[in-house]
């Protein structure tokens, strides 16, 4: 006959056993769901919506769903005269490709130590850019009348814009000799300097929600270019994507597309985004052109005028079914 302990011990080790199933299912459950999110992101960052505007959706749905446009006021200071404008402590890392881009995808795997940013003295004020290589030789240049020009297109997200709130859109850029003139129809705006004479346009934006920059690990910013097709800048932020889509006729910058920088940088005017101190973050920068060729790390290749406190790590690549480079920053 079984005592009462031999009993109270094989019930305790069925229950002991039994719970211990119960956790695994639970954590088989929860992996299996991190990685249909992870597969439900990479999906969004490449599906380009059906048309032109402004679209958005939640995971698990993988339909764009059409909202309605804002506008935008934002303006980018361009990174033409490398003696007066860096990011971090250099002057940011871009990705080459051997092949034309046609997309991109930035993201923080790593953030530690991030408590707070601030753009002047507003917290949480910072935008994440994912900008093209200022770019010769685009067919657009020809289709506004100009000989020759150079072109820059900016994938970007903003997290609190004056006047704006956080948004999603694109931003054009053509640069055009100092005595002629920005074009006159299609809402260019002129902004020359007496390094450059620009002309400087943005999508149609969408309404999007202002992330802590203690979130940084949870973004990812995208674009997508197709030729004859339309151009798209898609922002996830956990398990919410947005996407705003222009025709690249635009620029054209599907011709032309080579280097991609990603970075989280000040939020326009040539304006800096000012993390605590013993802020580190891992930047990632993906990108394809058809190949599984690994991109090349080019240092020195910043476009963007806005600026962060960060100090540039070194810089890796590698090639594979997601071709990218990878580097440090921190301060």
């Amino acid at each position: 006959m079984l005592s009462k302990n031999t009993f109270s011990l094989r019930k305790i080790a069925r229950i002991v056993s039994m719970t211990g199933l119960l956790g695994t299912a639970a954590f088989l459950s929860v992996s299996a769901q991190a990685q249909s999110m992870q597969s439900w992101r990479a999906t969004m960052q490449h599906k380009a919506p059906p048309k032109e505007g402004c679209f958005h959706t939640a995971y698990p749905s993988t339909t764009w769903t059409p909202i309605t446009c804002s506008s935008t006021g934002y303006r980018s200071e361009p990174h033409v005269n490398p003696a007066l404008e860096t990011v971090g402590n250099g002057n940011d890392y871009a990705a080459q490709t051997s092949s034309l881009t046609s997309s991109a995808t930035g993201s923080f795997p790593v953030v530690t130590g991030v408590t707070s940013e601030t753009g002047g003295t507003t917290a949480n004020n910072y935008t994440l850019q994912l900008n093209t290589n200022l770019a010769n030789g685009s067919p657009a240049c020809a289709s506004y009348g100009y000989s020759s020009c150079q072109v820059w297109e900016q994938f970007i997200y903003s997290s609190n814009y004056v006047g704006n709130g956080a948004q999603v859109f694109i931003q054009n850029w053509i640069f055009i000799p100092s005595r002629a003139r920005c074009p006159r129809s299609g809402g260019w705006a002129s902004y020359k300097t007496s390094s450059y004479n620009g002309c400087y346009k943005n999508s149609p934006a969408i309404n999007s929600v202002t992330v802590a920059a203690s979130q940084l690990g949870n973004l990812k910013l995208s674009g997508v270019v197709t030729a004859n097709g339309n151009d798209t800048v898609t922002f996830v932020n956990g398990t919410t994507a947005y996407a705003v889509s222009e025709p690249d006729s635009t620029l054209a910058i599907s011709s032309v597309w080579k280097q991609s920088e990603f970075n989280v940088v000040g939020n326009g005017g040539g304006s800096a985004a000012t993390f605590n101190s013993g802020s580190s973050m891992t930047v990632s920068v993906q990108v394809n052109d058809g190949t599984t060729n690994a991109p090349t790390c080019v240092a020195n290749a910043g476009s963007t005028g806005e600026t962060n406190n960060l100090n540039l790590g070194s810089c890796t690549a590698a090639g594979g079914t997601a071709p990218a480079i990878q580097f440090t920053q921190s301060n």
